[in-house]
């Protein structure tokens, strides 16, 4: 059997804009409401979503069933033990929130990868390794892994070039909620500093050739990122979706 192809990390090498969603809960079945909807991937989110790890291992499986949709799975943080779990269940793609500088992007890269090159405990009889099914899964792991690094602060602003240069770091997803507090601005993503930030970030992730992403509320932010370049763009999140819907429709009908 041959390692599944990591059809995200492919079209980011390709250069290829991907619109995502995210998830935040509702299991395998909105999982697979998403991936049916057409979406290239889906996040779901193990850092503000309701997964826990075993949690996460449903939503792989119906995801996989959708050629045309990947999964991203974000962890709560950066961990070596809980990048260990995701991987040997399966995820091929995972971000990892709060990354501040090339050292702990360098933490991130060895946590996803098998000795020598990193710290990665091995074991090929997962579903990952399709449980022994996968000849020299160990050998061939890291050629279909994508890890996404996640800014949100000044001080990663500050260290973007040194963080997205570093070997083993295929993306960088900007966390513009984060980052706008952290500025001094909490919930106000419209301010004019943050909206600067954020284009400043992804134009310069452009001109390091280094694919950027995004996920935003906020239709301006998220399409003047959009025409700045980002290349894997989150278009909506499920909770607010939900939530929208439900006013739109009850607000047609309240007052009838």
């Amino acid at each position: 059997m041959e390692l599944p192809v990591n059809r995200f990390k492919q079209a980011l090498k390709e250069g290829r804009q991907q619109w995502g969603v995210w998830q935040t809960f509702g299991g395998p079945d909105m999982t697979e409401l998403l991936a049916a909807a057409g979406y290239d991937w889906v996040l779901i989110d193990g850092e503000h979503g309701a997964f826990d790890v075993p949690e996460v291992r449903p939503c792989l499986q119906v995801v996989a069933g959708y050629p045309a949709c990947s999964a991203v799975v974000r962890v709560c943080e950066l961990n070596t033990a809980l990048i260990k779990r995701h991987l040997d269940q399966g995820a091929q793609t995972l971000m990892v929130p709060m990354i501040n500088s090339a050292e702990e992007a360098r933490a991130a890269v060895s946590a996803m990868r098998f000795a020598p090159e990193g710290v990665r405990g091995y074991n090929s009889a997962t579903r990952a390794g399709r449980y022994g099914a996968i000849a020299e899964y160990g050998a061939k792991a890291k050629d279909e892994l994508c890890l996404i690094v996640q800014i949100e602060t000044r001080a990663a602003l500050e260290a973007l070039e040194e963080i997205a240069t570093v070997e083993g770091v295929d993306a960088v997803f900007i966390g513009p909620a984060d980052l706008a507090a952290d500025l001094g601005y909490p919930g106000n993503l419209a301010a004019p500093e943050v909206q600067a930030a954020v284009e400043g970030a992804i134009a310069r992730l452009k001109a390091l050739g280094v694919p950027s992403g995004i996920v935003t509320v906020d239709e301006t932010l998220l399409e003047r990122s959009i025409a700045t370049g980002t290349r894997f763009t989150a278009l909506g999140i499920d909770a607010v979706m939900m939530m929208q819907a439900s006013h739109g429709l009850l607000s047609r009908f309240r007052d009838v």
